[in-house]
């Protein structure tokens, strides 16, 4: 098996601490190592190094190499520019196809948080069996634990398969409204989509050219880099999963988060008495329910209450907690420069 961390987002909804020149997944959010250093370290426990690669794109490129030096060059695949996980999982699977490579891929995050690597490991023992069965993709499914409307949702249905305990998906569901997030903690056999998929490149192959023809012949052409600008931006979910017959869905008990938003901290960093998490050199007085993060200055809060509070080189954040989801497109209206 390969480990394929995929590091080429922006991470906007972390502003001001994740900006386009040094994104979150270089950061460290939540420990003293950065997101993708901890996402290695956790393939590295049972991987050989020279199975680990990394996707990103042209403009982290120095930032891999910085924070992973044990990597060489034919370990980072560079996708000119972000074009979303579609386009960017192709492209992965041509670079080991051309060297007639088909050893099955566990596709990770940069950014996420996984309690207990070695079960981690357990698990994608168990769905590699099942992804070197013809054109087979599985996901892990986590089961969910309040009614999450930032998340996609899996539905799973037994089979008769006799891989542990992997189910064959039935839907992805898109990410809910409240009510219907509600709706769906009651029922059975219903997963929060990690993002992890583990599948051959072949499958990948099979599913891009069934469904997605003008991307994999671009990708296939000698001159794909010069036109790469053409490629529409579009998720694996679209351009591969919801069409595809063969996939399954493996549920796992480690505790596991996308840290998809400042909000997201609180569910894996223990908060004070006065449910303020606290990050940095922060002080605070007559202060609740607060998330604080302050870089390289003192920062003093006084009598706020359900606030994100960011301070950093590149700016300062003041949010509602409530109003989180506007971080993401209220960014996305600016420039680094203009912000």
């Amino acid at each position: 098996m390969k480990a394929i961390i995929l590091a080429g987002g922006r991470g906007t909804r972390y502003w001001p601490l994740s900006v386009q020149r040094k994104p979150k997944q270089f950061t460290n959010l939540h420990s003293y190592k950065t997101m993708i250093q901890e996402t290695y370290d956790r393939f590295r426990k049972w991987l050989p190094m020279e199975n680990i690669y990394v996707v990103t794109t042209k403009e982290y490129y120095s930032l891999v190499t910085e924070q992973l030096p044990e990597l060489n060059e034919q370990q980072i695949i560079i996708e000119p520019e972000p074009k979303d996980t579609g386009p960017c999982v192709a492209l992965t699977a041509i670079h080991f196809l051309k060297q007639n490579d088909d050893e099955v891929l566990v596709m990770a995050p940069s950014d996420q948080y996984i309690s207990d690597g070695d079960a981690l490991m357990e698990y994608l023992l168990v769905a590699e069996k099942v992804a070197q069965k013809g054109t087979s993709i599985v996901t892990l499914g986590v089961t969910p634990n309040r009614p999450e409307t930032g998340y996609g949702y899996i539905e799973g249905m037994k089979d008769g398969m006799n891989e542990g305990e992997v189910l064959r998906v039935k839907s992805f569901i898109e990410k809910p409204s409240l009510d219907k997030a509600e709706k769906l903690l009651q029922m059975e056999n219903i997963f929060w989509n990690s993002g992890i998929f583990i599948w051959k490149p072949s499958t990948i192959a099979y599913y891009m050219q069934k469904n997605q023809q003008t991307i994999w012949k671009m990708l296939n052409e000698n001159q794909w880099e010069e036109r790469y600008s053409q490629l529409p931006k579009i998720s694996v979910d679209y351009a591969i999963l919801e069409h595809a017959e063969d996939v399954y869905t493996l549920p796992v008990t480690f505790e596991w988060d996308d840290l998809g938003s400042w909000n997201s901290l609180e569910r894996i960093l223990q908060v004070d008495k006065e449910g303020n998490l606290l990050l940095g050199d922060v002080h605070s007085s007559f202060t609740q329910n607060c998330t604080i993060l302050s870089k390289n200055r003192k920062t003093l809060v006084i009598g706020a209450e359900n606030l994100i509070i960011v301070v950093t080189d590149d700016g300062v954040l003041v949010c509602d907690k409530s109003k989180e989801n506007e971080i993401k497109k209220f960014v996305q209206k600016f420039s680094d420069d203009k912000m």
